[in-house]
């Protein structure tokens, strides 16, 4: 795959080359300058910050799951002197509170947050950011108020459609075999047939001693199938009750309600975001949203230059991956 800048697809190297890249592939940690507390309907709480430099251009960043929440290593995918950085927690996610709240819990609610938030900023049109599901829920603002985006950086693409999710729940067992027996095996033999709703019924049960085992379940058979070499770290994080509750409800909460898009699916919509410029950056051996997603979707899309890194699974911490993502956004910031 070998075709630049006026082409559809690039090689990773030349990618990660085109501009000096930050020590350590990240910008500095860095603390926000602003912080806040945003009601939403439904009675929902959103959760929002803002870092960086406040006259800076906006940058929104999404995060995955459904249900994952933010955390402060996403504030350094940006240069801090250029960029001001908005990043907030979905309905029922991370900080915002309720924690796991499913209720009013639905795609077109969070499309809708986002724009209750950027007229909250006074934010006239920004660059969004959005890996996994944070990709999805990009893809949905975006084709909902292309007036407002100024460009996305997508990372493992995720399209939310039915064999998708099947191979999260199912074909993910072809690579992953140990992780998928743990995963099924969580569940009495009888409901192995549904997993979904098996882990559906126990992760809204309202009692902690059903859904907080469920929730660890769901989160670690995700966190060990998320990176090219096994990452204890990743799957400890995953695994971390506050983490795994919201990321493992909500998101069986979404995969029961087929995501909450629209019959025609995001790529049925791609000629509202048609001359919007995106770069898509993609591992080539993401097990949760395999590659041939981020194809698709870069051959719908004219304005979209998709990017493979040759040695990384899915998680947005692989070396090559947050490389690639930096270099995208750098690239927006000098025009692409």
């Amino acid at each position: 795959m070998a075709e630049d800048r006026g082409g559809r697809f690039r090689d990773a190297a030349s990618a990660v080359t085109l501009l000096p890249m930050p020590r350590g592939d990240l910008f500095p940690e860095i603390g926000p300058f602003q912080t806040g507390y945003l009601p939403l309907s439904g009675g929902h709480m959103m959760y929002w910050e803002q870092v960086g430099n406040p006259q800076g251009r906006p940058a929104l960043f999404l995060h995955g799951g459904p249900g994952a929440g933010a955390g402060a290593v996403h504030r350094r995918f940006f240069d801090p002197d250029f960029w001001r950085i908005v990043i907030f927690d979905q309905r029922g996610a991370g900080r915002s509170r309720p924690l796991g709240a499913v209720e009013q819990n639905t795609t077109d609610d969070l499309v809708d947050d986002i724009e209750t938030l950027r007229r909250h900023l006074a934010v006239e049109r920004w660059l969004l950011f959005g890996g996994s599901w944070g990709s999805t829920l990009a893809l949905a603002y975006a084709q909902a108020v292309p007036q407002r985006v100024a460009g996305l950086v997508l990372r493992g693409v995720f399209l939310g459609r039915p064999a998708e999710v099947d191979w999260f729940l199912h074909g993910l067992r072809a690579v992953f075999p140990d992780a998928h027996a743990n995963f099924a095996s969580f569940l009495p033999e009888a409901e192995r047939g549904d997993l979904l709703g098996g882990y559906l019924r126990r992760l809204t049960d309202p009692d902690p001693s059903v859904h907080m085992p469920a929730a660890r379940a769901w989160s670690i058979y995700e966190g060990s199938c998320s990176t090219l070499l096994p990452s204890p770290d990743t799957v400890n994080s995953f695994a971390q009750d506050r983490s795994a509750l919201g990321l493992a409800r909500i998101e069986a909460h979404y995969f029961a309600n087929a995501l909450f898009l629209p019959p025609e699916g995001l790529l049925g919509r791609m000629e509202r975001i048609a001359r919007v410029p995106a770069e898509i950056v993609q591992g080539r051996y993401d097990m949760i949203c395999p590659p041939c997603t981020a194809f698709d979707l870069a051959a719908a899309w004219p304005a979209a230059r998709l990017t493979v890194v040759p040695d990384a699974g899915h998680s947005a911490l692989e070396p090559g991956i947050r490389r690639a993502l930096v270099s995208a956004v750098e690239r927006f910031r000098h025009g692409r």
